[in-house]
């Protein structure tokens, strides 16, 4: 999975130097989700010169923007550009008071790991759009033939590289038709209108200097928020998107295909939906909505309509995406499972007393337990390791409800469009509340009318927003790509899932006090065996 960085800082200078390892440092936070190549973008010149065009028509142009790529590791990627700065004597001290960054991990889909199939991908000589992008266009093949027809030259093996020079097509043709004012924002939105597939993207280009736009459709994609003034404003205007925009502060924003690149720099986040174009200028956020059925009028391009959003805040620490004195982020989430297990099932089992029984309280699911008792059936729907955690707590479901349950891999219930009824249950589980597939079967489920629920650890995401009820499984930032704690907060959850749905039976009334009497036990026992391997580890030092 590609991740996807970027950074505009506006009215407050800040050198090259400085730009650059903000970029840099995005990267290494993204590094977990697996790469084999890395790229970056920045502005070669804070300066504007006076330029014409064919017809004789003067404006302010701005240098290309410069673009390193490099296959490897991110210190690879470090040492290249640092080597060609040296060799080309940039200023690496010159300030920027408006700038705008891109930068991208790359995952190799189409085509090998390599310089030119790196990111960011560009539209030709002159890098006028640039684009950063994680996800697949599937009809890619169809647009660069039509591209290619248009004489453009492809000089990459990748599915991206169609989308910023259909970028540079779209602008160009505005322009030959005399849309001397078409909007960056129009641009982009015309591109989407031609693109299939998931994908999140970050554009920038040479024509809309110290801008970016972010869309999705998909993929995930999160706007980070860091205002500079001694004067940040409190209560309702904290958290106010509108107010942010208009008050002309100082400030920084953040793009990332991940929460974890953001943290360290603000907690005042906007998780971006599918079908949100963010538009960052002059210190502004505008958020655009994508209709697919608003195209060109005549030779003009559409105007969106604009959207309200109001910023979150995001609930993670900076201390869980470090390691700590361990290795690797995956014995450190291992060594984490008693706390995670505990935040799990925090004010949710309850002991009862001398007179009360034991039970378990829901409150995500309260308004819809009735409904799932009285399913047809109960589905599970996931990916790998979601998928694996289901399967493993599938069993106690169906003693404990009553229900039948049955079990499907999103992408192949989509793929063979499976029966799903008004009269189910789906569960979707996800521990990023992102996954693409499992988003595709929930909005299959929709559609099909069943009652749906997210199980996720992600607080506002995809998953989480659009399911009809859901329980969060609090886990915590899990980074190693294996999964551990999220994986057994994941069946738990799911126990307490099937404790809740049979809390009505009496018949079972002793075998639900029996398993609620064993998760209070289950940290315990994980501390335990995690305290017996930390001696097995000393002892082989031995």
């Amino acid at each position: 999975m590609c991740g996807i960085f970027a950074y505009l800082n506006y009215n407050v200078a800040r050198d090259r130097r400085f730009i650059l390892e903000i970029l840099f440092n995005g990267l290494r936070r993204l590094e977990y989700r697996g790469y084999d190549s890395a790229g970056i973008s920045i502005d070669s010149s804070s300066q504007s010169f006076l330029s014409s065009d064919s017809n004789g028509h003067f404006s302010n142009s701005v240098p290309s923007p410069l673009v390193f790529r490099q296959e490897g590791n991110i210190e690879s990627l470090v040492r290249s550009v640092y080597k060609d700065v040296a060799s080309t004597e940039l200023n690496l001290e010159e300030p920027f008071s408006v700038h705008a960054g891109i930068a991208h991990t790359r995952w190799a889909t189409h085509g090998e790991p390599s310089p030119e199939n790196s990111h960011p991908q560009t539209s030709g000589a002159g890098n006028e759009f640039l684009v950063v992008h994680n996800g697949v266009i599937t009809n890619y093949e169809v647009l660069k033939e039509t591209l290619i027809r248009h004489e453009f030259t492809f000089e990459s093996e990748t599915d991206t590289e169609v989308i910023p020079k259909l970028a540079k097509y779209v602008f160009d043709k505005a322009n030959e038709e005399g849309d001397q004012t078409v909007t960056f924002s129009q641009v982009v939105l015309e591109v989407m209108r031609h693109l299939e597939g998931a994908y999140a993207l970050i554009f920038k280009s040479r024509h809309y200097p110290n801008e970016l736009i972010a869309c999705k459709r998909g993929s995930p994609l999160i706007l980070g928020v860091k205002e500079l003034s001694e004067d940040m404003g409190t209560g309702a205007s904290f958290l106010d998107l509108k107010f942010i925009s208009e008050n002309g502060h100082p400030k920084e924003f953040f793009l990332s295909s991940d929460a974890s690149a953001v943290v360290e720099h603000t907690k005042k986040v906007l998780v971006i939906e599918d079908g949100e174009v963010v538009h960052l200028k002059d210190g502004a956020v505008s958020i655009l909505k994508f209709e697919n059925g608003k195209g060109k009028r005549g030779t003009e391009l559409s105007r969106p309509s604009a959207v309200q959003r109001a910023l979150s805040f995001l609930e993670m620490e900076v201390e869980q995406i470090n390691k700590g004195n361990y290795e690797h982020y995956m014995q450190k989430e291992i060594h984490e499972q008693p706390e995670s297990l505990t935040t799990t099932m925090r004010g949710r089992l309850k002991r009862g007393g001398s007179c009360k029984a034991k039970t378990v309280l829901l409150g995500g699911l309260k308004d819809h337990i009735k409904t799932i008792r009285r399913s047809r059936r109960i589905v599970f729907i996931g990916c790998g390791t979601s998928y694996n955690a289901a399967l493993a707590a599938r069993p106690i479901i169906e003693e404990l409800s009553g229900v039948p349950v049955t079990m499907e891999i999103a992408s192949d219930l989509v793929d063979r469009q499976g029966p799903i009824y008004r009269e189910d249950t789906a569960v979707f589980v996800s521990q990023s509340g992102e996954t693409a597939d499992t988003l595709l079967a929930l909005e299959y489920a929709l559609e099909n009318g069943a009652l749906c629920v997210g199980i996720t650890n992600t607080v506002g995401s995809a998953i989480a927003r659009n399911t009809h009820c859901g329980i969060h499984i609090n886990a915590g930032c899990e980074i190693g790509v294996a999964s551990t704690k999220a994986y057994t907060s994941q069946i738990v959850v799911m126990v307490m899932l099937a404790l809740a749905i049979g809390d009505d039976a009496i018949s079972s009334r002793a075998r639900r006090e029996a398993i609620i009497d064993g998760l209070f036990d289950l940290p315990s026992m994980f501390h335990l065996a995690s305290s017996f391997n930390r001696f097995l580890d000393a002892e082989c030092l031995f």
